[in-house]
């Protein structure tokens, strides 16, 4: 590549992250000019993030752990989860709306458009509810950090903070990979919610709690282990009885990235068949 070209690669790069952080800049003015829907908005996403605290709290409270995890450990996954669904909603929830956007015909506009089509998908508006979700999830994750009984080094830091964002590009991948059938079943759409209910419900807690076919289904096929229960065993030590191996359990933040680059390559091979709203 000559030095001209790359300096041209450079210089559009930097205009579609321009357009981008102007578009976002604008659908959260327009968010604001309502201002009790947008605080209405915030308070939804803490509140759901809340309950799941409050129920999580009274379930730790009656028992001191589960399934040979101590409390803070137990803490320190949903911890994990709760923050990093809250950075995937931020920088990654429009796509799980795109069902909604097939059946209003936007997509078809998307592609008339000289920006991708995910891009514009990801711009489509912006997300006030993951304000609180990351309220919520990052105050929890203060609190596990202060609570569990570990000693904390540099590499620690950067292991759970790359476990976070390896969370939020499998919560990210799942979607992507469901909204790539969507882009022709929008009809489809309950099984994003279905989804996201399984992630919500079951992803707090140690999967080893449950029946081996559900821990199995939730590890191999439905990748909710590596969000948050992977990292946080490794990160507490409580990597006996996984049914992946300790270095496959370890590399759960580069295995999200991996994911969602594959989801990526699902959603580009849905978005070439692609033939309208009409079909």
């Amino acid at each position: 590549m000559t030095v001209q070209t790359r300096t041209q690669t450079e210089q559009t790069a930097l205009s579609a992250r321009q357009v981008a952080w102007r578009v976002t800049r604008l659908n959260l003015r327009a968010q604001l000019d309502y201002r009790a829907e947008f605080l209405i908005m915030i308070a939804i996403g803490a509140i759901w993030q809340v309950s799941i605290i409050v129920f999580a709290t009274v379930l730790l409270g009656r028992f001191s752990g589960m399934g040979d995890w101590p409390s803070d450990a137990v803490l320190m996954i949903a911890a994990m989860r709760m923050l990093s669904h809250g950075l995937f909603v931020l920088f990654f929830g429009r796509v799980s709306y795109l069902s909604q956007l097939v059946q209003e015909g936007q997509v078809d506009g998307y592609l008339l458009r000289p920006m991708p089509v995910h891009r514009q998908v990801q711009l489509a508006f912006f997300p006030t509810n993951a304000i609180g979700d990351l309220l919520v999830g990052a105050s929890m994750f203060v609190g596990a950090v202060v609570t569990v009984q570990l000693r904390w080094t540099a590499l620690h830091v950067v292991y759970v903070a790359a476990a976070v964002l390896g969370g939020m590009l499998v919560e990210a991948a799942i979607h992507t990979a469901l909204s790539a059938f969507h882009l022709h079943y929008p009809g489809a759409a309950a099984w994003t919610h279905w989804v996201q209910e399984l992630l919500e419900t079951f992803g707090n807690y140690p999967l080893k709690i449950l029946p081996g076919l559900f821990e199995g289904l939730f590890t191999f096929v439905l990748p909710l282990a590596f969000v948050a229960y992977l990292p946080a065993a490794v990160l507490t030590g409580h990597t006996h009885g996984l049914l992946v191996p300790w270095s496959v359990a370890a590399a759960a933040p580069l295995l999200g990235l991996a994911f969602y680059l594959l989801s990526r390559l699902l959603w580009n091979a849905g978005l070439s068949r692609y033939t309208g709203v009409n079909g």
